[in-house]
């Protein structure tokens, strides 16, 4: 399974310039790909959904081409779900680090390829 390094991802509770809301998790969330080093800010509502360590730990993500078979034997501790339309992202623990797995539709490697 090929692996794409895509981002590190950092809890905060700063608002951040740029942020977008997603709603499932009622998380604000920052592009990484606006970031010189490819830094995404997570900054959650008090009521989101979102606990453990997605929350209270850094993660790196990853590009994959099948998140399901990516997925297979890991820890997970957030099943895949679609933050926004063309992508599925899923969490697990490993080495008691958070790492995040993100399938885009075909050819899509960024989020602003997948807005309209």
């Amino acid at each position: 399974m090929t692996r794409h390094f895509h981002h590190i991802g950092l809890p905060t509770d700063d608002p951040q310039p740029g942020e977008t809301y997603v709603a499932e998790t009622k998380v604000w969330v920052t592009r990484p790909e606006k970031h010189p080093y490819r830094v995404e800010f997570l900054r959650f509502e008090p009521d989101s959904p979102v606990t453990g360590p997605v929350r209270d730990l850094p993660h790196v993500a990853f590009r994959v081409d099948d998140i399901h078979a990516a997925l297979e034997g890991e820890d997970v501790i957030i099943e895949p779900f679609a933050p926004m339309d063309g992508l599925l992202v899923a969490f697990f623990l490993k080495d008691e680090a958070v790492f995040e797995y993100m399938q885009f539709r075909e050819g899509a490697t960024e989020f602003s390829d997948l807005q309209e």
